[in-house]
């Protein structure tokens, strides 16, 4: 205040005054400000709390800001600005005295000007500049993080609206550099990489922004699954063309003080499946969705789309769709869309699977999802927080489904399909309901007639029998549409009379005409045209465990040739029977999936069943297997042996991850499948298959997969196989800075290791033991760890993992300064894993080699080896330790006089970090730029990396990161000129290192013996 500090004292009275200043001048009644400070569970006494908190609050204020009373400033005694009132209380300070409402005043300026790009210039830099670390930093509570985000984001658009503007007066270079870090901090914000996109063109640095856009181009397909948008295409279509950069200036968000972008990353996601072809009818529900959910803007609602008596093919999701297309601009902010599954008579998608998919759409790095559900919740709830969104949950069961994925603000539609009415939505979340009833007769005639085509209209007695025999449902009348347009010679009354026989064949209509009686009728009828085949193709692809698949694995359900799988399949799809997800993938309404096991049961043999399983799971195992000896084939002894079972050609490093990629929900859902259905040693070798794959940067799904291995494995009283299973679970924690329950399932793994007599497996529960204290500094532990794996590993003559142990002790060795000892054990690892062909460890080595040269001040060597690991482990698809290679590579640039070439490695470092969800390595990331920024002269820009490492680091307990941001704060402070401050952080930094016995403690004692005079 007034330009200096005062102390408050706790964290909730901080945040009830940010919680008056963000509404500085206006009342705030008692409840909002509670709300905000304590949440959903205040004290019992939480408002004389309240009282107590406003009285410091107020005695503060009248001592620091005496000036801003109520006095005529002619003796009258001044009152103090904190006013209380019927209304609740009032700061009494003028908004521009609040620095984030000065910058909000001074971007609308900057938007609303009619002058010169000048002039806009000039006022978004001076809002730019009122930015000083994070808002509200250190304040606890779910208001605070929303609002953090959601300044957050206004600034990312202040930064665009500057970018235009500074591009159009000239300033290229300016831009490029600033939007460079905000590119790395929100890799997944498209207009932040089109601007950047745009400045690198116009200051004549073509080829790094078409670099920029193939960059975006992948990271929206790897972490979102969509692709760039229109106006991404376009500039880079102009940078193809060679026209001249700038296109259309960036817009800003819809509306002053609503933030646009998701989460840290920007994302505005765009989920919502392909409109059904041909929808007909259902105006009076799309007229009451729309009065609902777009008549009052200010506060979307809750929509529950549910059928009568449960109907299932009745066309909620084609309702939910077609409307959410219609509406879909109203919400700039995006859609969210997820298939809950929730009548799947296999795996229903959980409401804690679905917030991962949401929050990773929202751009949230896999590190920032919470491990617990409700976490999961309160983040989701946060990222969506203020933002416009649709949010679109299909096929859900149970209210407990829905309630976590809805969010805690109203500026979000929610549209749910169920079978049900989800009565508890709309007691407590006060949620509409909308009962979609069967379609009227002349809706449903219309689709016909639309579907068939002109035939239709010469025999409408017989589309009036079809409609009534299809029970008006949308679904079975796309079915028989689509058999009656695949039999053009067949009049559509004998197509009727058909479909007559049929149902009293099977008898399936009761007295009361059950709609799903006659849907079955139906699909009993299609199938009934079908090829043989097909129509066993069909029953059997009941049985898959997962969302889909492709023509490979229906060969193996079906024990066919692929070519003929493929043939059975489009002629389901072409019935309607199947849908395409994608040009070669499959999958299956619920409702048919439910009609297709219920037919596998009744016309297949329990023996022809589990084969049908049997050959798909042994395909699955098989495909996994060929995979990974593409990609890691030093490893194949470490894997259990491939069942016999066809493969797709899998030769090619880049087939091999896509495949793996592609079968990430399918090889999830056999895990699940298989552990708890009476396939236990399935799981158990699908997880040793994959685990090297599960261990390079998707360690969430190491956990789930790992975490059935270990629940089969002690179902059927497996030790060794338990032991491997905890041993990969701990891994995944460990690489997600999670060290307690790394150590913990690891110390596990080892004592089964011990009591199965396996000397392999205890080394290699020793060795990731030694990796966890190495991250948490307790290296003489760590030695010792890796001492008695090196000795395991030595007797079982295992060569590879004599290497791993060595190219570890000299990580250890080198933290401690004895970079000569650490050279020559990383030389030996390399000779021993040259001999044995391990590409993956032996480029790790390179790495690690590089690194301890850097120390030795061999630098161009240090950079060479670099360079060969970053090769390697591209090839190898290690996206785990490209990271780390590129963050190594990114130091050595740096001292070598490379500021660019460094900083570009640490972003595209801590980009990967990110993605990969590795805290330490993103804590190692930032420092890393920090360190670029000062050696480039950029002091100030320094500061925030640092910071923002040193958070991370103190969070997941990593010490020897902490010394790092610490020391390269006191190194930007001291080249600021402000040496007490650069001495505290240094003396911080010093305290860490000689704890840790790390020789950075030694230079440091002289810079600051420099500093204060003092001996060293």
């Amino acid at each position: 205040m007034s330009g200096r500090p005062v102390e408050l004292g706790p964290a909730k009275r901080r945040t009830l005054l940010a919680a008056l200043l963000v509404d500085a001048g206006r009342w705030v009644s008692a409840e909002t400000l509670i709300d905000r400070v304590w949440g959903e569970e205040p004290p019992a006494q939480v408002r004389a709390t309240l009282y107590a908190h406003v009285a410091r609050i107020r005695r503060v204020l009248a001592e620091t800001l005496p000036h801003l009373g109520d006095g005529d400033g002619a003796g009258a005694p001044s009152q103090p600005p904190l006013s209380r009132g019927s209304g609740g209380y009032r700061l009494d300070i003028p908004p521009d005295l609040v620095d984030a409402h000065r910058f909000r005043g001074l971007v609308t300026t900057a938007r609303q000007t009619g002058g010169s790009d000048a002039a806009r210039v000039a006022a978004l830099r001076e809002a730019m500049g009122l930015w000083r670390g994070e808002p509200l930093a250190g304040l606890p509570g779910d208001w605070a993080a929303r609002t953090r985000e959601s300044w957050s984001q206004q600034r990312i658009y202040a930064v665009l609206d500057w970018a235009a503007a500074e591009l159009r007066v000239g300033g290229h270079l300016v831009v490029v550099d600033a939007l460079s870090v905000l590119v790395a901090e929100h890799p997944l914000v498209e207009p932040l990489a089109v601007a950047l996109m745009r400045a690198l063109h116009a200051a004549g640095r073509a080829p790094e922004a078409l670099a920029c856009y193939t960059a975006l181009r992948k990271r929206l397909a790897e972490e979102l699954g969509t692709a760039p948008g229109a106006e991404a295409r376009q500039a880079h279509q102009a940078i193809l063309g060679g026209k001249a950069a700038g296109g259309a200036a960036h817009r800003p968000p819809p509306a002053t003080g609503t933030a646009t972008g998701t989460g840290r990353a920007g994302s505005r996601p765009a989920q919502l499946p392909m409109e059904a072809a041909g929808f007909t009818g259902r105006d009076e529900e799309l007229a009451r969705l729309d009065k609902i959910l777009v008549a009052a803007p200010e506060r979307p609602a809750a929509v529950v789309v549910s059928a009568v008596s449960g109907t299932a093919g009745v066309g909620k999701t084609a309702l939910a769709v077609h409307w959410a297309h219609r509406v879909r601009d109203r919400f700039p902010d995006g859609q969210l869309y997820v298939n809950l599954r929730g009548y799947d008579p296999e795996q229903p998608l959980t409401a804690a699977d679905a917030l991962v998919r949401f929050l990773t759409a929202l751009g949230v790095p896999g590190q920032d999802v919470p491990l617990e559900p409700d976490d999961r919740a309160a983040r989701y709830r946060s990222e969506i927080a203020d933002r416009r969104m649709l949010i679109v949950l299909d096929n859900a069961a149970t209210v407990e489904q829905v309630r976590p994925l809805l969010p805690g603000t109203g500026t979000c539609a929610v549209l749910v399909t169920s079978r049900d009415s989800l009565a508890g939505l709309v007691a407590r979340e006060g949620a509409h309901r909308l009962d979609l009833d069967l379609l009227p007769a002349d809706a449903a005639r219309a689709l016909l007639r639309r579907l068939v085509g002109p035939r239709a209209e010469a025999e409408p007695d017989a589309v009036d029998a079809l409609a009534a025999q299809c029970a008006r449902l949308p679904l079975a009348l796309r079915v028989a549409a689509e058999l009656a347009a695949a039999r053009p010679a067949t009049p559509l009354a004998d197509l009727v009379a058909e479909l007559t026989d049929q149902q009293r064949r099977l008898d399936l209509l009761d007295a009361d005409g059950d709609p799903r009686a006659a849907v079955t009728a139906v699909f009993s009828w299609s199938l009934r045209q079908l090829p043989a085949d097909a129509a066993r193709a069909f029953r059997l692809l009941g049985l898959h465990p997962g969302p889909d698949l492709d023509a490979h694995a229906a060969a193996a359900l079906t024990d066919s040739e692929t070519a003929d799988a493929r043939r059975a399949l489009d002629v389901l799809a072409r019935a309607h029977l199947v849908q395409r997800v994608d040009g070669s993938r499959y999958g299956m309404h619920d409702l048919l999936r439910a009609y297709a096991t219920r037919l596998a049961t009744a016309e297949d043999t329990p023996r022809a069943r589990e084969a049908a399983l049997d050959r798909l799971f042994d395909h699955y195992l098989a495909t996994a297997a060929a995979a990974m000896t593409c990609l890691h084939p030093a490893e194949a002894h470490l894997r259990p042996p491939a069942p016999e079972a066809a493969t797709p050609d899998l030769s090619d490093p880049d087939a091999a991850r896509a495949w793996l990629n592609a079968e990430r929900a399918t090889l999830t859902a056999m895990s699940a499948h298989t552990a708890t259905h009476g396939r236990p040693t399935h799981a158990i070798r699908l997880s040793l298959t994959l685990y090297r794959h599960l261990i390079t940067g998707r360690h969430t799904d190491g956990l789930t997969i790992h975490g059935h291995a270990r629940d089969a494995a002690r179902l059927i009283g497996d030790p060794a196989s338990e032991a491997r299973a905890l041993l990969g679970i701990g891994t995944a924690h460990w690489q997600l800075a999670r060290h307690e329950p790394a150590r913990r399932h690891l110390q596990e793994a080892l004592a089964l290791f011990r009591q199965a007599d396996d000397p392999t497996g205890q080394a290699r529960a020793l060795v990731n033991l030694g990796l966890v204290d190495e991250r948490l500094g307790r290296f003489r532990s760590a030695v010792g760890f890796l001492e008695q794996a090196l000795v395991l590993y030595r007797n079982a003559g295992d060569r590879s993992g004599e290497a791993i142990v060595l190219k570890d002790l000299a990580t250890v060795e080198g933290q401690l300064g004895r970079y000569g000892e650490a050279a020559e054990r990383l030389q030996q690892a390399l000779d021993l894993l040259r001999r044995t062909g391990n590409r993956y460890l032996e480029a790790h080595a390179l790495n690690d080699l590089g690194t301890v040269e850097a120390r030795l001040d061999r630098l161009d060597s240090a950079a060479r080896h670099q360079e060969q690991a970053l090769i390697l482990l591209r090839e190898v698809g290690d996206r785990y330790g490209e990271a780390g290679a590129l963050h190594s590579l990114g130091i050595v640039h740096t001292r070598l006089g490379r500021p660019a070439q460094a900083a570009e490695c640490h972003r595209q470092a801590l980009a990967l970090y990110r993605q990969n969800g590795d805290r330490d390595g993103e804590a190692r990331a930032l420092n890393g730029l920090g360190e670029t920024a000062r050696a480039a002269g950029r002091p100030l820009d320094a500061l925030t990396p640092h910071t923002d490492a040193l958070a991370i680091a103190e969070d997941i307990g990593n010490p020897g990161q902490q010394a790092r941001a610490h020391s390269g704060l006191g190194d930007a402070h001291h080249a600021l000129g402000d040496t007490p401050l650069a001495v505290t952080c240094y003396g911080r930094a010093l305290t860490l290192y000689t704890d840790l016995g790390m020789p950075e403690s030694a230079a440091l004692r002289t810079t600051l013996a420099a500093l204060t005079d003092t001996e060293p």
